[in-house]
């Protein structure tokens, strides 16, 4: 069984940074693509971004391109979402997810094409 587990989360005025990371086990982490949704009160879940197996390739919702960044250690078994310029917009739970097919050579966007969910992380922006 693969546990996906986020931290980082917190609250951050408008215009700062915070860095989530998500853990991963139960399975070969450098194998699946990984990606980042966030769930805002009252909205339906939405991509953020999103990293290939290898990490060389990349996506973003354009709400955050320029902003965030994400990143991946396979050695760490760990992916990384970096946020700066940070907007009360951005305030959501956010979640990591891992990818249902090895080596997908394509960077999924849908949510239903990620088989793990890690159970959230709370970032709050002020104004």
């Amino acid at each position: 069984q693969v546990q996906l587990v986020e931290s980082g989360g917190g609250l951050v005025q408008a215009g700062g940074s915070l860095r989530l990371s998500c853990a991963a086990s139960g399975r070969t982490f450098s194998s699946y693509a990984m990606g980042w949704f966030r769930q805002a009160p009252g909205k339906e879940r939405e991509f953020v971004a999103a990293i290939n197996w290898r990490g060389g390739s990349t996506n973003y919702a354009d709400s955050v391109k320029g902003r965030f960044t994400i990143s991946r250690d396979n050695a760490k078994n760990t992916v990384y979402l970096q946020m700066n310029s940070m907007k009360p917009e951005d305030t959501a739970v956010y979640y990591c997810a891992a990818d249902r097919v090895p080596f997908r050579t394509s960077i999924l966007r849908r949510l239903n094409e990620y088989e793990y969910w890690g159970q959230g992380t709370q970032v709050t922006v002020s104004s």
